[in-house]
């Protein structure tokens, strides 16, 4: 070694360099990893139960329509005008929300489209319902509306004025407004937000708490017995508590408080 030491400081400045490439490599492994884990959830949806799906389509009152990147759901008869875009919940399919929407539909008169969202995921695209509404360019006052993660981002998006659809209302189906979506002190939207009694993912205190984010007019209801998956028709979702509805009753339910709503009732 030379008295100078530059034999010694060059092993050091190798060591570093290998401890460096190392932690890089097991930091681009766990992202790898990372990522594969979210994509194999984001692609894994829940789907809609076949049987609810089937017996809503047969319904006389309604025309379910597939469209390329949602469902459409009119009345058979006269439409009332109203229109509602609803965004599903996390990792749920559109489909999965036809059998919860179609005696809303078939009571009330309204349009309803429930668009395919990118990843199944509100929360990579909340502006998706600007586009959505031309699938009903007959509707004249538009809703929007969702379920769980998707309500909340269906507020977030009314509360942030972009887009060009005037929006009159919110349906929001077991999930709240965050206080930065703005919309406590709004005196120019109707809205509606259900809860479930039996909710084992978002409980009802829980939707209570974030009350004060929502107009003081807002109109806020509770379905005892209905759990958090009852909402659509995807079967048990993880986490929720056990019902006390079944199915059926449950979205007669729902549907009951929601064409009222939407007829101003």
């Amino acid at each position: 070694m030379s008295g100078d030491g530059t034999v010694e400081r060059s092993g050091r400045g190798r060591r570093s360099v290998r401890v460096l490439w190392w932690t890089l490599a097991v930091f681009v492994a766990l992202l790898l990893v990372a990522l594969t884990a979210f994509a194999v959830w984001a692609l894994t949806p829940y789907r809609a139960e076949p049987g609810p799906l089937a017996r809503a389509e047969r319904d006389p009152a309604v025309v379910v329509e597939r469209l390329s990147d949602g469902v459409l759901i009119s009345p058979a008869g006269e439409a009332s005008g109203t229109g509602v875009v609803f965004y599903p919940g996390a990792r749920v399919e559109a489909d999965a929300y036809v059998a919860s929407w179609v005696p809303v539909v078939a009571e009330s008169g309204a349009t309803v489209v429930i668009p395919d969202l990118r990843l199944n995921l509100a929360l990579l695209d909340s502006a998706r319902a600007e586009s959505a509404v031309e699938a009903a360019p007959e509707a004249t006052e538009w809703y929007l509306g969702g379920h769980s993660m998707g309500g909340a981002f269906a507020a977030l998006h009314v509360g942030s004025g972009n887009g060009d659809t005037e929006w009159q209302g919110l349906v929001l189906w077991a999930t709240y407004a965050v206080e930065s979506a703005g919309l406590a002190e709004r005196d120019d939207l109707e809205v509606l937000s259900v809860a479930g009694g039996r909710d084992g993912i978002l409980p009802p205190e829980e939707v209570a708490e974030h009350r004060p984010h929502l107009p003081e007019d807002a109109r806020t209801e509770v379905v005892e017995g209905m759990n958090h998956a009852q909402f659509g028709a995807y079967g048990a979702q993880s986490g929720d508590a056990e019902p006390e509805l079944d199915d059926e009753r449950a979205h007669e339910a729902v549907a009951g408080v929601t064409a009222a709503f939407l007829l101003g009732g």
